[in-house]
């Protein structure tokens, strides 16, 4: 997959906002991967804040509706993960001022 396609995937997914947190997902590093195969279906790979999120659903068809746009794109996978757990490390420097975390 190209560079300049990893990009296009990661700004839609910038698109996502974590409900809980006002922060989208991307920032918040919950994707932990995202790729195109050449019959144009994405694989996301991606974690939620915590096992419990009530929000999962409605991330996971976010991600699935902002990929989609892209021209590109014929189908989306989404792949909840917890491995390696998400912590507050992984977040962008974005994230940790937007949030007030150090």
């Amino acid at each position: 997959m190209e560079e300049s396609m990893k990009d296009s995937l990661l700004g839609a997914l910038e698109n996502v906002i974590d409900p809980e947190l006002g922060i989208d997902i991307v920032n918040l590093g919950l994707v932990y991967n995202v790729d195109m195969d050449e019959d144009g279906v994405v694989n996301v790979e991606m974690t939620l804040t915590s096992m419990g999120c009530p929000m999962g659903p409605q991330i996971v068809e976010q991600v699935n509706t902002a990929v989609m746009e892209l021209p590109e794109v014929k189908d989306v996978n989404v792949h909840i993960v917890w491995n390696p757990p998400w912590d507050k490390d992984m977040m962008s420097r974005y994230a940790k001022i937007a949030l007030g975390v150090s």
